[in-house]
C-alpha cells in the first residue's frame, strides 16, 4: 500500500501531522507492507529567500487579522504540538523559500531516508530557528541526516530534483490539493489536515482493505 503526503517544510500543521501519522503507522498490523512518500508542496513557491520586516505582523496581514490574534494563534499551534512531543519556538522561526529543501527531500526519497531528513529539516525550522533557504545549512542537515555531504553540495550547485517538485505540485492541483499536510492512499482515497492518529488508524485500515485481490495477494 501507497500513502503519498503532499507537506511543506514550513508548515507547522505537517509537522504536527507527520507525528500523528507515525503513531498510527507503528501500531498498524500492516505497517511493513506501506511504502510512505513525500510529496513537495509548496504553501508560498513566490517566497524570498529571506523575507525582510517582522514575521508575526506578516502572518497578521496574510491572514487579514492582528498581531495579537496571530501571536495567540501561535501559542495555540505550539500547545498542540507539545501535546505530541514536538518543540515550536516560533520566536526563532526564519521564513524563506523551501524550493532547495523539497528538491533535498527528493534526493533522501532516492537514498532511502526521506522520513529522517524530513524529520531533521522540521526541527531545524520550527525548535533551531534554521533557514531552510541556506545552502550550507541544507547540506549540514542533510549529511546530520545520513546523506553524502558531497551529493547535498552537487545537488545544490545544479538543477537536479526541479522538475520532481514542480511534478509533485502539479499532482496536487490534479487532485485537487490546495492545502497541506494531505494523505493519499493508492489514489483511492485521502484525509486533510493534522488529523489525531485514530483518524489515520481508520486511513490505513480502509485503503488496506480497498486494495485489489491483485495487491493484496
Amino acid at each position: 500500500m501507497h500513502v503519498e503526503i503532499w507537506s511543506d517544510v514550513a508548515c507547522p500543521w505537517c509537522y504536527i501531522g507527520m507525528r500523528r501519522f507515525e503513531v498510527a503507522l507503528a501500531r498498524f498490523e500492516h505497517r511493513h507492507g506501506v511504502e510512505v512518500t513525500w510529496r513537495s508542496f509548496e504553501l508560498d513557491p513566490g517566497a524570498p529567500a529571506a523575507p525582510e520586516g517582522d514575521r508575526v505582523e506578516r502572518l497578521a496581514r496574510k491572514y487579514g487579522t492582528t498581531r495579537d490574534v496571530a501571536e495567540e494563534r501561535q501559542r495555540q499551534i505550539t500547545e498542540l504540538a507539545a501535546a505530541d512531543g514536538l518543540e515550536l519556538r516560533f520566536e526563532l522561526v526564519r521564513d524563506g523559500n523551501t524550493f532547495d529543501a523539497h528538491r533535498l527531500l527528493h534526493l533522501a526519497a532516492a537514498h532511502g531516508i526521506q522520513d529522517a531528513v524530513n524529520e531533521r529539516l522540521f526541527r531545524a525550522r520550527f525548535a533551531e530557528g534554521v533557514l531552510l533557504s541556506e545552502h550550507t545549512e541544507l547540506e549540514r542537515l542533510g549529511a546530520e541526516a545520513g546523506l553524502p555531504a558531497g551529493e547535498v553540495g552537487e545537488l545544490l550547485a545544479d538543477a537536479r530534483f526541479a522538475d520532481a517538485v514542480r511534478a509533485d505540485e502539479r499532482g496536487a492541483a490534479e487532485l485537487g490539493i490546495t492545502a497541506v499536510p494531505f494523505y493519499v492512499v493508492d489514489r483511492r482515497m485521502g484525509a486533510s489536515g493534522a488529523q489525531p492518529p485514530e483518524v489515520f488508524d481508520q486511513l490505513l485500515e480502509r485503503g488496506w482493505d480497498a486494495r485489489s485481490p491483485v495487491s493484496a495477494s
